[in-house]
């Protein structure tokens, strides 16, 4: 069995600010990758400072011990976080060196298809949103960039959602996208705080989604993004007036810190509530579901604890009957990651993609590019993951590079 001899990690900060991407060495020349997103600097010391001990010279192929070993140990101090962002890039990059190792696309090994392609829908940001070279005007340095509305030009989804929400709408309906996520309502709380939206604040982030309707009608799905901005009342004044146009869902309107209200949420506001990839790991999920708090329950792969517990958190809530949907705007490889885990579940839904994302910088990232046809994702074919990391990427030059091993 081949046994972890080197783990290197890489912070292209030039491409996607707060991006790390990971790669796991065996000692027959098999390559695993992952990645993981916001706080690079400190996922990075986690990974060499000490999961690192646990995983040099250990059978690389003993995924569910590694991961049993460092969910316990991190869990031991507080709540993970950073550490479970760290050990999901880990496992990623674990389940890509067992695939490669038997030949096989991961989605195989998790069962094999149970359908064979997974619907996506456009989360409408540019191809700079999530990076700090990208943030909304008058934000302090360190804001993620969520919730911005962008600028005129090539994929400004975003932009195009405020400004130009019905050509936009056309767009993605003519490439075969049927669903659409946005956020007309962040800039109110980017200004005051998400305890108070006026009735006037409200009618003017309605218009770009009266827009959609009147343009495409029900033919694209409307998903409302509420970046977690709003507090129970003024969510629920916006739910009332969001009933007009049907959407699809409304994702992280109020926060998730506390799983009693987010409930009282759903059950007052009487539309699709979506929560949340701000939940890390299966712990978090089984309370949202024991409380009946969403209909559809969001998974980011490369936050909740990698594939290993992604597959888990599903089959949790496909025993509640609640449907998955996976997250992605960071990086290739949740994109993968999650792509793997759908193929090989019918109870996954939809999968999000960020199109500007996928038709800028993923060429500066991975040697293989996701196939997407007529708003469709196909499984890729390769063993493992089916892409790799641009092997460019881990050499000193441009960016932080580290090696373990």
């Amino acid at each position: 069995m081949p046994k972890i001899v080197a783990i290197e990690t890489a912070i292209p900060s030039n491409i996607m600010t707060n991006l790390i991407l990971v790669r796991v060495h065996t000692d027959d020349g098999l390559i695993g990758c992952g990645e993981t997103y916001y706080t690079p600097h400190a996922i990075d010391a986690l990974i060499h400072d000490w999961m690192a001990e646990r995983l040099i010279g250990a059978e690389a192929t003993d995924i569910e011990s590694h991961w049993r070993f460092l969910y316990e140990r991190c869990s031991a101090f507080g709540f993970p976080g950073a550490e479970l962002r760290a050990l999901s890039a880990i496992d990623v990059a674990l389940w890509d060196i067992m695939g490669q190792m038997c030949g096989q696309p991961i989605w195989k090994l998790l069962g094999g298809a149970t359908q064979k392609k997974v619907r996506i829908y456009n989360t409408c940001g540019g191809p700079g949103y999530g990076t700090q070279k990208q943030r909304p005007a008058g934000m302090h340095p360190g804001w993620p960039g969520h919730g911005d509305e962008g600028q005129p030009g090539p994929l400004q989804d975003n932009w195009a959602s405020f400004h130009a929400a019905g050509d936009l709408a056309e767009e993605l309906v003519s490439e075969g996208i049927t669903g659409m996520k946005v956020w007309p309502f962040d800039r109110y709380a980017h200004r005051g705080g998400g305890a108070y939206l006026s009735a006037a604040e409200i009618d003017e982030g309605m218009k770009p989604l009266r827009e959609i309707r009147k343009r495409v009608g029900d033919r694209i799905e409307i998903m409302i993004e509420g970046h977690a901005f709003f507090q129970l009342a003024s969510a629920l004044r916006l739910a009332e007036a969001l009933t007009e146009i049907r959407p699809f869902w409304l994702e992280d309107v109020p926060r998730v810190d506390n799983i009693a209200t987010l409930a009282d949420f759903r059950q007052r506001c009487r539309l699709p509530v979506a929560a949340s990839e701000m939940l890390l790991g299966r712990a978090s999920y089984l309370q949202l579901l024991q409380a009946n708090a969403a209909d559809y329950v969001m998974i980011d792969p490369t936050w909740a604890g990698g594939i290993s517990e992604t597959r888990r958190i599903i089959e949790l809530a496909q025993a509640y009957n609640i449907s998955a949907t996976m997250h992605d705007c960071t990086g290739p490889m949740t994109l993968f990651a999650g792509l793997h885990c759908s193929v090989a579940s019918r109870n996954v839904v939809l999968q999000e993609t960020v199109r500007a994302h996928i038709r800028t910088f993923y060429k500066d990232l991975i040697d293989r590019q996701p196939v997407i046809e007529n708003g469709w994702l196909l499984p890729p074919t390769d063993p493992g993951l089916g892409t790799a990391f641009l092997p460019g990427l881990f050499k000193s030059g441009n960016h932080p590079v580290r090696r373990t091993g």
